[in-house]
């Protein structure tokens, strides 16, 4: 964190993207774009900026809390906000053209009130704390601790065009530290605040960006040249391409999904990290997974989930929707299980994953599917936990087709 205060500047770009966050519903990664392209910012800057964006959505109650005022004000108060970020961290107040002054003696008192409040000094909103403690009981306090962290920046390796070793020591010539992740064998962590998207080691498809606990569920699919292969949920493409890698590019890796800018934006990736055997299929409708049917040797099935895993790098949706959300989310997983694991062959391997640490959309889900298609049985499936991992939170399971 900051030992620092922020420039006039820069707490003023903070101030838009929370506005931005806050006010206008923007998911937190669009807001950065918006605002940083254009801009000349050294490496360090943007680092600094989004640290304390980060920092302040990811326990955003906590200091609304200490200045007195609500979410719902930060429109008209956010100078405030700010400022009492920086009067916790004891660092001097930014400059900024307008600025709302901190009663001291208030911020005191409420501070030594919220660290009897551990919820709240680890800015948990309640209906989150609630399904925490259903969901994983006594594990649930270091989990939400852990969540109300600042993300590590994870690598992974493309095995496509270079090994572990070289991409460490390119990364140090272009002014990158990093370091090799011992339990992970494609992970390397950034330990520098470098500007990563624009070294010649990332033009030349030498490494993504992609956290180490998501790098354990594609590892997890065990693709082999030759196979065929589906991520029947690719998204963007990460993990595609992490097995196209274990590919080593030959084989059939079909990429599919529901919105086709996510694949095309795929298609852009895999050219740049040389990942020729990746097919790219928009899910028009059902018909379009009944063709696949008793096909692939690996379906992977990275599902749409609430995301609760993932929070201390998207910390913006823990003041969203996800409580009514979650239900419909719960529904979808089970018909995408149901309808998609037919294009699963005999012998074959289903890999269901999502990246929430909620028992109720992973090991509960698995069951409910195993109970009504005996066809399958679980070989193993594991949790991917924040605060026991330090890295994004995660599930997979691995299960078998053993008939038609």
């Amino acid at each position: 964190m900051l030992t620092y205060p922020l420039s006039g500047s820069s707490s003023e770009l903070v101030l838009n993207v929370l506005t931005m966050v806050l006010t206008r519903g923007k998911p937190l990664d669009r807001a950065y774009s918006e605002h940083f392209s254009g801009l000349s910012l050294n490496p360090s800057e943007q680092a600094r900026i989004t640290q304390v964006t980060g920092d302040i959505l990811r326990r955003l109650n906590l200091y609304c809390f200490l200045v007195d005022i609500t979410p719902d004000e930060f429109d008209r108060q956010g100078s405030k906000l700010l400022n009492g970020w920086h009067v916790f961290h004891g660092l001097d107040l930014p400059k900024m053209q307008y600025s709302l002054k901190i009663e001291q003696a208030s911020f005191d008192a409420n501070l030594e009130k919220a660290k009897a409040d551990p919820v709240l000094w680890d800015g948990c909103p309640e209906w989150l704390n609630e399904l925490g403690q259903t969901q994983l009981g006594e594990k649930w306090p270091a989990e939400r601790a852990a969540l109300a962290e600042q993300p590590k920046r994870y690598l992974r390796v493309n095995e496509l065009k270079c090994d572990r070793d070289k991409l460490i020591a390119r990364l140090q010539k272009e002014g990158v530290t990093a370091v090799a992740l011992p339990d992970v064998s494609t992970a390397v962590e950034v330990t520098s605040d470098s500007a990563l998207f624009r070294t010649d080691a990332f033009k030349d498809g030498w490494f993504e960006q992609q956290d180490a606990g998501s790098q354990l569920v594609a590892d997890a699919v065990g693709a082999k040249p030759g196979m065929r292969v589906v991520d029947a949920c690719a998204g963007a493409g990460g993990k595609t391409l992490h097995i196209a890698a274990q590919m080593q590019g030959k084989g059939r890796l079909l990429a599919m999904d529901v919105e086709q800018w996510k694949l095309d934006n795929l298609k852009a990736r895999a050219k740049r990290a040389g990942a020729h055997n990746v097919e790219t299929r928009i899910i028009a409708s059902s018909k379009t997974i009944k063709r696949l049917k008793l096909t692939a040797d690996r379906v992977l099935l990275d599902v749409p989930c609430s995301g609760l895993g993932v929070l201390k790098r998207n910390p913006d949706s823990k003041w969203r929707d996800t409580p009514d959300r979650l239900p419909v989310l719960i529904e979808l997983q089970k018909h995408i299980l149901q309808s998609y694991s037919r294009m699963v062959k005999v012998g074959g391997m289903l890999i269901y994953a999502t990246c929430s640490i909620m028992p109720e959309e992973n090991r509960h889900q698995v069951d409910a599917f195993l109970a009504e298609n005996p066809q399958f049985k679980l070989l193993e499936d594991e949790n991917i936990l924040v605060a026991e991992r330090g890295f994004d939170g995660f599930y997979l399971a691995k299960m078998e087709r053993i008939a038609e």
